[in-house]
């Protein structure tokens, strides 16, 4: 075990500094969009009465293709189809790509069948999915993008907007957290995103601006790329049993701080606090239980949902729509974790949850 850990973290080394000095977008004081697009804000995007009143008689249709199930993909489809059926559109498919660009390939290939008239999107490859989905917008189908990009489309011909979290904010949050959690000085271990993937890149490197910007007494010891989610465990022990002086970790996603969590306790590490992006039940009951989890970052899926179906059914009508959209953010603690929940998600806090928070 000790020499896998030992091979892991020398082999990881060098890829993590390629990447992470392969990120090109510039610090700024606002995301910006993936070909430098102002972001108009998600609560700008609303329908008339008219226009709902035209959709109602349309009876269209529509298709939602996500990358991965979660607890944040969950809130985000469920605000989507609310949406929809306000407008008497129906939701005729929706799927899971697994993180993997072949199936999802085949998931567009399945659903064109149907002719869907609208598709909410979140692509996994921006290059095989330029390829994947240019079939189903020559068909017809309106395409609103949830965060990537295809390579090569155009907005307006190819895809209605793309609608995201404000990734610059999120960052800075979970710097903030981050910092709260050491006290504001120590070692922290940082483990990134390491593939061409728009939002945890431009995530990531928000971290690291803030961090680097806001708290110098705070020293990134390690910083380790991750490109299968499942991984997380064995990237945090490996960070642990190297660096045994480290206060926190960060993690890209919720999935991925799952495994941190369980490294830091087969350590024996109670002490390592953990932060990371998007609400999970899992890392929830970490942190209601005042164990490892310390600051999570949260958008509003729901609502993010709901503009996506609202940029739809605005391109279907022939509005215009913009190309870049965002929705806002915000930092969750042990304090504030309810609130948050029920606020990001719409749904009730998960039982075992609120039972730890009450003890």
């Amino acid at each position: 075990m000790m020499k896998t850990i030992r091979s892991i973290c020398q082999s990881l080394s060098l890829t993590a500094l390629l990447t992470l000095s392969a990120f090109t977008q510039a610090e700024s004081s606002a995301t910006l969009g993936p070909n430098g697009e102002t972001a108009t804000p998600f609560t700008d995007i609303k329908l008339t009465t008219e226009q709902q009143e035209s959709l109602k008689t349309k009876a269209y249709t529509a298709a939602i293709l996500m990358h991965s199930t979660s607890d944040w993909s969950s809130a985000l489809i469920a605000g989507a189809k609310d949406s929809f059926g306000q407008l008497n559109i129906e939701v005729v498919a929706v799927t899971d790509a697994e993180f993997d660009a072949n199936k999802q390939r085949t998931d567009v290939e399945t659903i064109m069948a149907m002719k869907p008239d609208i598709l909410i999107a979140l692509v996994v490859d921006p290059v095989s999915g330029a390829a994947a989905f240019k079939p189903a917008v020559e068909q017809g189908s309106k395409l609103v993008l949830i965060s990537n990009l295809p390579k090569g489309f155009v907005h307006g011909k190819d895809y209605a907007g793309i609608v995201t979290d404000d990734l610059f904010q999120m960052g800075k949050i979970a710097a903030d957290l981050i910092a709260k959690s050491v006290g504001g000085k120590g070692k922290i271990g940082f483990i990134y995103h390491e593939a061409n993937y728009y939002v945890t890149n431009q995530r990531d490197q928000a971290v690291l601006t803030h961090l680097a910007k806001n708290y110098p007494d705070i020293e990134i010891v390690a910083k380790r790329g991750i490109a299968n989610a499942n991984d997380g465990e064995v990237i945090a022990s490996a960070l642990i049993t190297q660096f045994n002086d480290i206060k926190a970790i960060y993690a890209p996603w919720d999935s991925i701080a799952e495994g941190v969590v369980s490294a830091t306790r087969a350590a024996g590490r109670s002490d390592i606090k953990v932060v990371t992006m998007d609400l999970g039940a899992a890392n929830a009951l970490d942190m209601a239980k005042q164990r490892n989890v310390a600051g999570i970052v949260t958008d509003l899926p729901y609502d993010l949902g709901q503009t996506l179906a609202h940029m739809g059914a605005l391109a279907k009508l022939g509005e215009p729509t913009p190309p870049f959209v965002t929705v806002s953010a915000s930092g969750v603690t042990r304090e504030n974790l309810a609130q948050a929940w029920q606020h990001a998600l719409r749904r009730e806090l998960p039982k075992a949850v609120s039972k730890a928070l009450n003890n």
